[in-house]
């Protein structure tokens, strides 16, 4: 996903700054090096990035699954975690990048969040919670920003076509899945000028799923 994303952007022209907690091979596009699920990492993506010029587009792929149990059995440490990983770090990041995009009257915002946000995932509960509150916090970023300039926006794909979910739903129908790319493509045109008269979209990419 995360190469996807980052070769479409490449390609329309955009600087990309790729960020993670660490890199560990050789990528066509500068890198950070933070922890996303802290206020303390994100406010350095932020510090670091705005030394290669304003920040015009935050673009919010990080995420988790996990799950498998229904409510009653869930344990504290899958709701935390999912909650951690889908939903603090988003909200680390848009804080922190809301600061630069408001002094400059502009800024795009778009997170990848998930079709359980908005249809039930049995015994996915912390999962599904998470997704659904990442867009509840878009909504509110984006309802918080329309006088400033800044839009936000969240699409929802069912299943991702990656190496990963072929791997662990290997007698799924893959053609009925998502492309990474075309995920990539709708994120592209969120984040640009053009799309400036869209905010607080719940945007579903489905597939034929």
């Amino acid at each position: 996903m995360g190469t996807a994303v980052s070769k479409a952007f490449a390609d329309s022209g955009a600087m990309v700054i790729g960020v993670a907690r660490s890199w560990t091979e050789a990528v066509p596009f500068r890198t950070i090096s933070v922890d996303l699920t802290t206020a303390e990492g994100c406010d350095a993506m932020v510090a670091r990035a705005l030394e290669h010029g304003p920040i015009e587009a935050l673009v919010h792929i990080l995420g988790g699954f996990g799950g498998g149990q229904p409510i009653a059995e869930t344990s504290d440490k899958m709701w935390d975690g999912m909650m951690t990983l889908n939903l603090r770090a988003a909200f680390c990041a848009m804080r922190a990048v809301l600061k630069p995009m408001s002094a400059a009257k502009y800024g795009r915002i778009v997170a990848v969040g998930s079709r359980a946000a908005v249809d039930a995932m049995p015994n996915f509960a912390a999962y599904s919670v998470s997704k659904a509150a990442l867009v509840a916090l878009v909504k509110n970023v984006a309802a918080e920003g329309k006088d400033l300039g800044i839009t936000a926006n969240v699409v929802l794909p069912s299943t991702i076509d990656t190496p990963a979910n072929r791997q662990a739903m290997p007698k799924s129908d893959f053609s009925r899945w998502v492309a990474p790319e075309s995920i990539a493509k709708t994120l592209v045109w969120l984040a640009s000028k053009e799309a400036g008269d869209v905010s607080g979209a719940v945007i579903p990419i489905y597939g034929r799923a």
